[in-house]
């Protein structure tokens, strides 16, 4: 059974920094672009970061930028996403997914849509 595990929410303060962690099964996902998306109670799905097979190339949402930094682990096929500074705004819950294009996680895939493998998600709450 393909699967994506995410690990590391929970509740944490403003200010606090957070390591959240994706673990795969079920398939080799060492080929993958892996990365995170994010859903805020009322609001659309965001893209929050990604990464491509090899780790060398890094992509990260807006919304997020200069807060975040994703990295994996080919020997284990494992992400983590760790983010610091966090505030109330940034309560959601974390998506974990998979694709074998990095572009369907940052939009630009001619005909694209999102990333094939998905997570159940992992809430992370904010208190100011």
């Amino acid at each position: 059974q393909v699967q994506l595990v995410e690990s590391g929410g929970g509740l944490v303060q403003a200010g606090d920094s957070l390591r959240l962690s994706c673990v795969t099964s079920g398939r080799d996902f060492s080929t993958y672009a892996m990365g995170w998306f994010r859903q805020a109670p009322g609001k659309e799905r965001e893209f929050v970061a990604a990464v491509d097979w090899s780790g060398g190339s890094k992509y990260y949402g807006k919304s997020l930028k200069g807060r975040i930094s994703i990295s994996r682990g080919n020997t284990d096929s494992t992400i983590d996403l760790r983010i610091i500074d966090l505030s109330p705004e940034d309560t959601a819950v974390y998506y974990c997914a998979a694709d074998g294009h990095i572009c369907n996680f940052v939009g630009t895939c001619p005909e694209g849509g999102p990333p094939e493998v998905w997570g159940q998600g992992t809430l992370v709450t904010v208190s100011s």
